[in-house]
């Protein structure tokens, strides 16, 4: 033990001591600058603004800046096909060089979607099922039935639409309504002897339509012809009819 402490009293010891703290704190220093180099501390650039450009445009800039890049797709109706809509990190952050940037661009085919099943929905059922579906509400319109604001048709480009049917995302659904009314009743109109217009008229105002329209003989002027025979007939028997049904008339030039 005597020995021990007579050692570390010599210059050796002494040398041997500063020889390991020198040597520790240059093993601290390489460690320190390789961690600084290796990761560039200090060295980076700005993302570039690349949202709004099309894909070529914002793959050029990306890759001018030293930049990689990875790319995702949506469809978004009202933008143009193509286009850099969202990208990650945000324009202007600082990162490291060779950084991938993430690209969502525009879909250039508007994909298809199948039509959901509406029938004898509400209204706010119905708007709310086709949003979910990518679609749009388009116009719509009321028929004389006992439900009100309840789904009775759809249609799509002039034509009947069902349910599981394929139409494209964005398409714009028109709907036929029920108004509520269709158990209520109105007086049959007398139309004999009157003209077409004036029947359509007539018609009209009591929230009736017009149905098929037959001809007794040659007409040589449909717009001057005369009913000269109505269905359903106003009778003792027969005067009222549902809202909206459907009168059959026919046009004559004889006087009735």
């Amino acid at each position: 033990m005597s020995k021990f402490i007579e050692y570390l009293k010599t210059k050796s010891f002494r040398n041997n001591i500063l020889a390991a703290i020198v040597t520790v704190i240059v093993l601290l220093l390489i460690a320190f600058f390789s961690l600084r180099y290796y990761t560039k501390h200090g060295q980076g650039l700005n993302v570039p603004m690349v949202k709004g450009l099309s894909f070529e445009q914002a793959v050029k800039k990306l890759e001018d800046a030293g930049l990689k890049y990875e790319v995702d797709s949506v469809f978004i109706m009202d933008q143009p096909p193509g286009i850099v809509i969202d990208q990650d990190p945000d324009p202007n952050t600082f990162v490291k060089d060779n950084r991938t940037i993430y690209l969502t661009i525009n879909a250039g085919k508007t994909p298809n979607t199948k039509f959901p099943d509406i029938a004898f929905k509400t209204l706010r059922e119905a708007q709310a099922i086709i949003e979910s579906s990518r679609l749009k509400l388009g116009d719509t319109t009321y028929k004389p039935d006992v439900s009100r604001d309840v789904v009775l048709e759809a249609s799509f480009g002039g034509q009947p639409i069902t349910a599981g049917q394929i139409v494209p995302v964005g398409s714009r659904i028109n709907l036929v309504l029920g108004d509520g009314r269709g158990n209520e009743e109105v007086d049959i109109p007398q139309l004999m002897g009157l003209t077409i217009d004036e029947a359509k008229f007539s018609l009209r105002g009591s929230n009736l339509s017009l149905g098929n329209i037959l001809y007794d003989g040659p007409i040589t002027d449909s717009a001057a012809a005369i009913i000269v025979k109505q269905d359903p007939m106003l009778l003792d028997s027969v005067t009222k009819v549902p809202i909206g049904t459907r009168i059959n008339i026919t046009l004559s030039n004889k006087q009735p």
